[in-house]
């Protein structure tokens, strides 16, 4: 076994792959910013759970990270790894065994110190079909996986509790993203008496070890999140309060912003105020810019006709004007051809994708029986723009004869359709669109394209499952070794390139992301824009003017 404190083979390979620099230890603490304050953030929409183990969307995924922590971590506003909860770890030689050594003293919100016992606890239970995880399939590399998720065990075979604050995992495979999932929200730790305590209202009760937890939960109305005075991480958080405002149309919470009455409108800029913003100097300063590793794309359900049939897939691909969607959004994105974004590795830069091309569309229709057409639901989030981008996907459909009805939901109405295996025939993506986990072509597959998300409440919309890439997917993740990096996207390149010809997606277009900030506000230049889904940490954020 060799030690690490920060790095192992398997992120080495990343970090080479990823220009990744080592992660240091713990964040440094800066004496000259003060402790107190708070700051307001606005939502049109409620959050549906701040259970680690369920939520799975980007409002409430930086909220979890607020209360909970798991044993890795990222720098902030990094895709740099760091011990969270672990202390250090070790790798064994093969890639196969990791032992996390962790922190002592580490306390609960309920005042009960944490043992490697929540860990597995914590694990056993995402992954338990039974709490309907969408974040399950992150786990498959574990040992005991497969059973847990048959429903043939309880607990995985493959995480063992040496001691309390020793644990141990075991894996079936070398894997290349073990660390990312040991950061992620779903990996993040949960004390068994609570979960039990409350049930399914755990996640409106969240207990965790965080650097805040709550203090109320007005459904409709507000979130309340305090200081946490007994987290470990000394002189962390800086903020005393957070109120989260729930039910503010954006718009509205702009003017609020503009006024100096909210500190971030948390939906974003709205689009209809996009060009106002960025025409003015003293606005444009506080606007914080980022690229993402992001693909908005429209699901269509394979197991439910006519989508079961790849030629009227095929057929929506090429009747999609991407070009006049891009427009729609003031030029905000580039149109996608594929599901990874042009910047993750993996992307095919040489694979064209289906073309515009209504006459092909409605030949291809009529191949597969349908040559007046069908009439469907399109899904879509009821946040601008996604209702007129709905709209515009709604015409497109229409010129090839395809009625397509639009279903306009709130945000959690809508994921709910989506892990229904008869809840949506198609998803219009946006506001929910897919940003990644961590930096790896893997993350675009397992949880919205593979086998093992298309389970009731995953993350896979369109359903599809093909058990011979979901082999390929686990070879390519296999394969740890740096000088054999341009290998493994090269595989992951195959992979996709035969989604697309499988066709569960219209992937439209890959977006930027623009939000403001109020002037106060420090330590938070990466609000909702990181490169990937990495939650904000909002213990690094603080106000200026605390006196």
């Amino acid at each position: 076994m060799r030690r690490f404190l920060a790095s192992t083979v398997a992120v080495s390979a990343l970090a080479l792959m990823l220009g990744m620099a080592s992660a240091r230890a713990d964040d440094a603490v800066d004496p000259n910013i003060k402790q107190g304050g708070a700051i307001t953030i606005t939502y049109k929409d409620d959050v549906a759970t701040l259970d680690p183990a369920i939520g799975y969307d980007w409002q409430n995924w930086s909220m979890i990270k607020s209360l909970f922590d798991g044993l890795m971590d990222y720098e902030p506003g990094t895709t740099k790894l760091k011990p969270d909860l672990a202390e250090s770890y070790e790798i064994s030689p093969d890639g196969k065994t990791f032992t996390f050594k962790l922190r002592h003293g580490v306390k609960f919100h309920n005042g009960r110190e944490m043992t490697a016992d929540d860990v597995k606890y914590s694990l056993d239970r995402v992954t338990n079909p039974k709490t309907q995880s969408p974040g399950a399939g992150f786990f498959g590399s574990i040992k005991g996986y497969d059973e847990v998720a048959a429903g043939k065990a309880d607990s995985l075979s493959g995480v063992t509790v040496v001691d309390p604050y020793t644990i141990k995992f075991e894996l079936v495979r070398p894997d290349a993203t073990f660390l990312h999932v040991m950061a992620i929200n779903f990996s993040h730790v949960v004390p068994k008496e609570e979960v039990e305590k409350y049930g399914a209202d755990f996640g409106k009760h969240p207990v965790g070890t965080g650097a805040f937890k709550l203090a109320e939960w007005t459904l409709g109305q507000r979130i309340v999140f305090e200081r946490n005075p007994d987290y470990w991480h000394k002189g962390l958080p800086h903020l005393d309060k957070i109120t989260f405002e729930i039910g503010q149309e954006p718009i509205v919470a702009l003017l609020r912003l503009q006024k100096g009455e909210i500190d971030v409108p948390g939906d974003g800029i709205p689009p209809a105020k996009f060009q106002e913003v960025m025409n003015d100097p003293e606005q444009k300063a506080r606007v914080v810019v980022g690229g993402q590793l992001h693909t908005g794309y429209i699901t269509m359900n394979t197991t439910m006709a006519p989508f079961d049939n790849v030629k009227v897939r095929q057929a929506v691909n090429m009747a999609i004007n991407k070009e006049r969607i891009v427009q729609m959004i003031n030029n905000r994105a580039v149109p996608a051809n594929q599901p990874l974004p042009p910047s993750m590795p993996g992307y095919d830069k040489a694979f064209k994708g289906y073309a515009y091309d209504v006459a092909k569309a409605k030949a291809l229709l009529a191949e597969a029986g349908h040559p007046d057409g069908f009439e469907t639901q399109l899904f879509a989030m009821n946040t601008d723009p996604n209702p007129r981008i709905a709209q515009a996907i709604q015409q497109d459909l229409a010129a090839i004869g395809i009625k397509a009805s639009i279903q306009s939901l709130a945000q959690a109405n809508v994921i709910a359709a989506g892990g229904d295996k008869a809840g949506a025939p198609m998803i219009w993506s946006g506001g929910m669109a897919w940003i990644a986990d961590f930096p790896d072509p893997s993350n675009f597959y397992g949880p919205i394209l593979g086998c093992a998300g298309a389970v009731p409440g995953g993350w896979n919309w369109s359903w599809y499952c093909n058990k011979d890439l979901d082999a390929k997917a686990a070879d390519a993740d296999s394969v740890v070794d740096p000088a054999k990096s341009e290998e493994r996207e090269k595989m992951w390149s195959a992979i996709y390139d035969k989604i697309m010809e499988d066709a569960p997606w219209a992937p439209v277009f890959n977006e930027q992301r623009f939000t403001l900030k109020s002037a106060r506000m420090g330590g938070a230049d990466n609000l909702y824009v990181d490169p990937v889904h990495i939650p904000i940490n909002y213990d690094n954020v603080y106000v200026k003017d605390v006196q």
